[in-house]
Parts: structure tokens; sequence; C-alpha cells
């Protein structure tokens, strides 16, 4: 017999509320069982098991990510849709660690084209058309830019930027205006 109240919907926002908490590797099924005071029995009509539990988490985070960056880009070109992009991926690295970590989760080729990374991969390339970028440079840039954004949240969360000057947030906008002036001057293919 299904609980009453309970979703797959609801344990897998419980699961994304657990992995801010506590980190993204330690989400189980057992422990969003526990988060609702029921066996691990109940949550198996919901979820096959943690690996699908943390695959929904992903895709949620995913899902997240891009309802956010499209409504920050709309109506935005050049330096300032590349800084809106790039400020929702920090806010939402430093907001909610343990989703931006499910985001990063590999997901196999079936689940990652049906989910809302093609709409960030769209949306990433999107505001590289205005820089006027064909491929193979809009590629790189693409890769680039996740490089950067990923790398620099990634040292910010862990503490990286906290024992020196000057402050870490005045060190994002300046790698912002750098990156605006790289996809400027991006450079030509021998």
């Amino acid at each position: 017999m299904v609980r009453a109240g309970l979703t797959t919907e609801r344990l897998v926002r419980a699961g994304a509320e657990l992995a801010d908490e506590v980190g993204f590797e330690q989400v189980t099924v057992s422990a969003v069982a526990r988060r609702f005071d029921v066996k691990v029995a109940s949550l198996y009509s919901h979820l096959k098991n943690s690996q699908d539990l943390k695959t929904r988490i992903a895709l949620l985070a995913l899902e997240e990510l891009a309802d956010r960056a499209s409504e920050a880009l709309a109506g935005r070109s050049g330096k300032d849709a590349l800084g809106a992009f790039a400020n929702v991926y920090r806010d939402y690295a430093l907001a909610h660690p343990g989703r931006y970590t499910a985001a990063r989760h590999p997901l196999d080729t079936e689940t990652a084209t049906a989910g809302a990374g093609v709409r960030i991969a769209q949306l990433t390339r999107a505001i590289l058309r205005g820089y006027d970028l064909a491929e193979p440079d809009q590629t790189h840039a693409v890769r680039l830019l996740g490089s950067v954004f990923h790398g620099y949240v990634s040292l910010e969360a862990a503490g990286g930027f906290s024992h020196s000057a000057p402050d870490s947030r005045e060190s994002w906008a300046r790698i912002l205006d750098g990156l605006d002036s790289l996809l400027r001057n991006w450079p030509a293919h021998p």
C-alpha cells in the first residue's frame, strides 16, 4: 500500500533538500525514508533505488538552473547576457551546493538529452551568438565558459578565496570582464 502523501516529486524534492544539507553523495533512499519517517520499502513504488533518486535530483537541479537562466537572459545580449547567465550559475551553486553537485552528476545519453541540460547548452549557445562565434569556435567557447564557471564556483564554495584580498565578488566581476573581452576578440583559427 502506498503511503498517503508520498509522491515521486515530493521524494525527489526531499532528496534535493537533503543533498543541500549533507551533500549529494550522502543521499540515499534510506535517508529520504527517514525524513518521512517511513520504511524504505514504502518508497520503492516511487523510486527504483538510490541511483534513480540521484538521477532524478540531477534532472531537477538542471531544470531549476535552466528555468533561472532563461528568466535571467530574457531580453539580454552580449556582456549583459553573459553576466546574467554566469551569476545564475554562481548563485545557484552557492545557494544549493548539493543540487549543484547533482547537476554535474553523469547521466546516460538518453536521460541527458531528454533533460534540461540541453536547454542550458542552448542558452549558452544563444549567448555566444551575440559574440558572432561560428562552429567549432562556439563549442570551444561553451567548454571554456563551463570550465571557468565550474572551477571558480567550486573553489569559492570550498573557501578557496576567503583568506585573501581582493574579495571574491570583485574577482568574479573581473573574470566576467575578461571573458567578455576574450569572446569579443576570439582568436582566429590559423
